[in-house]
């Protein structure tokens, strides 16, 4: 099976759907931040504050590099990992990219009280995320080979079938006969 790569947004459910989507269909899950956490031998905060947030983007492309050479995984991607066109590249390569796309309130909802995303660690919190947010959706968007609405409401499991049912019957997923019908 190809990769399935999932992006969006920080708490659009990347990581959740990612092993739900792995199990559903035999695949290994990767979640690109705890792969880098484990390379690093540090949390992404930490990398943020001692490195920069340059240097962690540089460990970003270095893993989607690295992961995109391998198949039959899901990966959850960090929120900013598609912000760059090589690491686009790279999982499209070696994949499908599947942006969960969730409005700003269900965003706004999940993250409050939320104080391990660094990019969010400011004064004006509330700002900081709509914008954030604004400037992404488009990057996402024009990454993205095919969207799944991700409104919230959906239990885990069926967001991650939503998920294999646009991802399944794409040509690369149907010549596969490994993966799951």
């Amino acid at each position: 099976m190809k990769n399935v790569v999932l992006c969006g947004f920080m708490g659009s459910g990347k990581s959740s759907v990612g092993a739900a989507l792995a199990a559903l269909t035999g695949a290994r899950f990767v979640d690109m931040d705890r792969y880098i956490e484990k390379q690093e031998g540090k949390r992404i905060p930490a990398l943020f504050r001692e490195k920069g947030e340059g240097y962690f983007r540089q460990l970003e492309s270095r893993a989607a590099a690295a992961l995109s050479r391998e198949s039959g995984q899901v990966i959850a991607t960090g929120g900013g990992a598609v912000m760059r066109a090589e690491n686009v590249r790279a999982f499209r390569e070696g994949g499908v990219i599947v942006l969960l796309d969730v409005p700003l309130y269900v965003v706004q909802r999940r993250l409050r009280g939320d104080r391990s995303r660094p990019l969010l660690n400011t004064r004006d919190r509330g700002r900081a995320l709509r914008e954030l947010y604004c400037k992404r959706l488009p990057v996402y968007r024009a990454a993205a080979d095919l969207v799944v609405e991700n409104r919230g409401d959906l239990p885990v499991s069926q967001m991650a079938g939503r998920v294999w049912e646009v991802v399944r019957v794409l040509p690369a997923f149907q010549e596969d006969a490994g993966a799951p019908g």
